[in-house]
């Protein structure tokens, strides 16, 4: 299982997350406010601004402080890593 730091020693499984998205568009805002609702909401930004959004394919959703290009490098490092391990 690769583990993602999403932030304040926080991790995420990289094999359940569908989508990195940012938080400014209004359906994202929309999904947030739904998912809150139905009590599927995961802050990992500990008071710190939303820069991304995390959904996973168990619904819920993950808010993080680091930006949706930063947790893409993070993830591809780790898949670069894994090949590595494997050749």
């Amino acid at each position: 299982m690769k583990l993602i730091n999403i932030g304040f020693g926080n991790l995420i499984s990289a094999e359940r997350m569908i989508a990195v998205v940012s938080p400014e568009s209004a359906p994202i805002k929309r999904m947030i406010q739904d998912v809150k609702e139905r009590g599927m909401l995961i802050d990992a930004s500990f008071g710190r601004s939303t820069r991304s959004v995390i959904v996973m394919d168990s619904g819920n959703v993950v808010l993080s402080s680091l930006s949706p290009e930063l947790l893409a490098q993070r993830i591809s490092e780790k898949t670069e890593e894994e090949s590595e391990e494997h050749a």
